[in-house]
């Protein structure tokens, strides 16, 4: 019955049923879960010698005793005179094109009107939104509307009166009720259709708040349940292979490093380390904001892997950070004599040929490429560990299948994304989370400015003076090409500044509608120092080291996320020279405090936290994989405590019983099967 068409209800007909289906209503499960996200009160009435101390729109009741209308070029103007039953008098009046009221009021009429009160020479007047007729005597009795988002086509009370029409049949199409009924009577919740009529049709704000929550709660209950099942599922899985870790091979790897380790990059390698030594399979996030040396523990786990006879599988989302990430691994791991191979689909047939026979026969420890290692022709003699940079590129389809070239192969993710730690509680709630809070001693922080587009002009003069001292420069914009929205065209940009701004200097173009070879040859070229000038859209947001490269600047920078902005700041201040970041907004913007927040620091982890503050969770940009469905009622940001109680219930629930088999989990079990939604949160799914 869930997913039985919106058009089979009472009140949607075959001409409504497309705009309900704009707003993501499809079927009858659809509008069920389709909550108001907000309710007018309309229960009590204000007395009049409160209305100017009132904040937003108000409920008025009284007697009309004097009526004013006169039309002035097509408006319609209709004031009147109102006293209420405490004998205070008010004004209401309407003002507008076709309101449909002229002519309606007359004196001795008694009128319920709501709207937002103005103080006016003679009282407070109501700017009416909604108004209507009282029989005499009648005593005001209202009631909590709940306002849906809607469009301009579909009016919420539209969408309102329908889901009241049909409460019945949308409560037969509740979905199972993830919580167990012990969860319920011990949290004191209402059953799940009590708790939809309530956020639908509540009587009271506490209602409807208890019933949101009810919701939430069950929602989160799920996802956290998915999370405890899969880490239940790995830790009863005891065929990975167990490595020994040498007394002292700690010492020994740091000393045939060029460098010194920080104390982050020690901690993160000895929890990799640790985790490997077990019977089951590790499953790790290694998050560390771009340049705090990532590439360097990854190369510790590859090392420990190799010297206990594993080998280890490395994918990058792309050739060129894969070519990045065998060229920096490949020195750091030949004083202990592992060998590494490259597989990219750029390859000629003979090399590609002997560097999947080195790696079949083991000869090879260490494979690193991009999807081309998921290619039936890739076959490892022992994978026991893979390392997957930048997950949140891949699919879960491609991740399972790197891991299924081996029996079950440790797993270390990688992301240069910081995650605030609210997400890193729920979205990756099935993965231990290692974090490099710190950057590698001589690492210069990025000065950062946020300039009006007024002084572009300054900018590019100043990108000029840098190009002339033998660097390289971004410049991204948000739009690939031009079109209705007034955002910058990288196309349209790389023509002006090869017109206008640069002339003689070389500059190339880089978006995401160019072919796959196209996109590579030109950051080769970029990387080779082959142009002074990249334009691009943010396909650069996670890309290669270019240390020549020492000014981004950022178009329509008010137009993206703080963490995203981070990540195109990260482009830069890769070599030892001063870099700089200049974020461009529009003249008339007045919004600056986002972009400001990034001039003050450098601090991913702290911008992380402010845009999930500023944003909401599923706003927030760089978390998402491939295929996550959004939360249909929780906020991961907002609701965070809600979210941490939730997850302690599901996990006492797995832990007491691993299988679900309990009759009262069968709800959880019917959840789990029904809605993709919780599996698809999880990183490892």
């Amino acid at each position: 019955m869930a997913s039985e068409s919106v058009e089979s209800l009472a009140g949607v007909g075959p001409k409504s049923a497309p705009l309900y289906r704009e707003v993501g209503i499809e079927s009858v499960g659809a509008l069920l879960d389709y909550l108001p996200y907000r309710y007018e009160d309309l229960r009590f009435a204000t007395p009049a010698a409160q209305l100017l101390a009132s904040d937003g729109e108000v409920n008025a009741v009284g007697e009309i005793v004097a009526v004013k209308e006169r039309r002035i070029r097509g408006l319609e103007i209709v004031e009147v005179r109102l006293r209420d039953d405490a004998g205070d008098a008010f004004g209401a009046k309407w003002i507008g094109r076709n309101r449909y009221v002229y002519g309606r009021f007359q004196a001795g009429m008694r009128l319920f009107v709501r709207g937002r009160v103005e103080r006016t020479l003679a009282g407070p007047v109501v700017a009416v939104t909604q108004y209507a007729q009282l029989a005499p005597g009648q005593n005001y009795r209202g009631e909590l509307i709940p306002v849906y988002r809607a469009s301009k086509a579909l009016a919420s009370r539209k969408i309102a009166a329908v889901v009241k029409k049909n409460m019945a049949r949308l409560l037969a199409a509740a979905p199972p009720d993830p919580l167990p009924p012990a969860v319920v009577a011990r949290r004191g919740f209402a059953s799940i259709d009590a708790a939809y009529r309530s956020v639908h049709l509540p009587e009271t704000p506490g209602e409807a708040v208890a019933a949101r929550e009810r919701l939430i709660f069950g929602e989160f209950f799920g996802m956290a349940a998915a999370a405890a099942l899969r880490r239940s599922e790995r830790e009863h899985d005891t065929d990975a292979p167990r490595v020994r870790i040498p007394e002292g091979y700690l010492e020994r790897f740091a000393a045939q490093l060029p460098f010194a380790l920080t104390a982050a990059q020690r901690t993160v390698i000895a929890e990799i380390w640790e985790d490997m030594t077990r019977a089951h399979p590790m499953n790790r996030l290694l998050q560390g904001d771009v340049g705090s040396g990532k590439t360097v523990v990854a190369a510790a786990a590859i090392a420990l892997a190799a010297h206990n006879g594993i080998q280890s599988a490395l994918m990058a989302p792309t050739e060129l950070l894969a070519a990045q990430h065998a060229a920096k691994l490949a020195p750091l791991l030949l004083p202990f004599g592992i060998a590494l191979e490259a597989v990219f689909g750029s390859q000629g047939a003979r090399a590609r040929a002997a560097a999947v026979d080195r790696i079949a026969s083991g000869e090879a420890s260490v494979a690193v490429g991009t999807h081309a290692l998921l290619t039936e022709a890739v076959a490892f003699a022992r994978l026991g560990l893979t390392v997957i940079d930048e997950q949140h590129r891949f699919g879960v389809a491609h991740r399972a299948r790197l891991r299924s070239k081996g029996a079950a192969p440790h797993t270390l993710h990688m992301t240069a994304t910081p995650i605030p730690r609210t997400l890193a509680q729920s979205v990756y709630a099935d993965l231990d989370v290692s974090t490099i809070d710190g950057l590698p001693p001589g690492r210069t922080p990025v000065a950062t400015f946020a300039v009006r587009v007024g002084m572009l002009d300054r900018v590019y003069a100043f990108a000029r003076a840098l190009i002339e001292r033998g660097r390289q420069v971004y410049v991204v914009a948000p739009a690939i090409e031009e079109g209705e929205t007034a955002l910058t065209s990288a196309i349209a940009e790389a023509e002006r500044v090869r017109a206008e701004v640069f002339g003689e200097l070389r500059v190339g173009l880089l978006h995401g509608r160019l072919a796959g070879r196209e996109k590579e040859s030109t950051m080769q070229a970029f990387a080779r120092g082959e142009l002074d000038v990249l334009v691009a859209t943010t396909v650069i947001e996670v890309g290669v080291d270019v240390p020549n490269a020492s000014l981004m600047i950022v178009l329509d920078a008010h137009r993206y996320g703080l963490a995203q902005l981070h990540q195109l700041r990260g482009r830069v201040g890769r070599g030892a020279a001063t870099s700089y970041c200049v974020l461009v907004y529009p003249d008339e913007a007045g919004e600056t405090e986002r972009l400001e927040t990034l001039t003050r620091t450098n601090d991913g982890f702290e911008i992380a936290e402010t845009d999930l503050r500023l944003r909401g969770a599923g706003q927030f940009s760089g978390t998402q994989q491939a295929g996550r469905t959004e939360l249909l009622f929780g906020d991961l940001a907002r609701d965070a405590a809600l979210y941490r109680e939730a997850r302690r219930d599901a996990e006492a629930v797995v832990a007491a019983d691993p299988t679900l088999a309990e009759p009262g989990h069968a709800g959880l079990r019917a959840h789990l099967t029904r809605r993709a939604n919780p599996a698809k949160l999880l990183l490892s799914s």
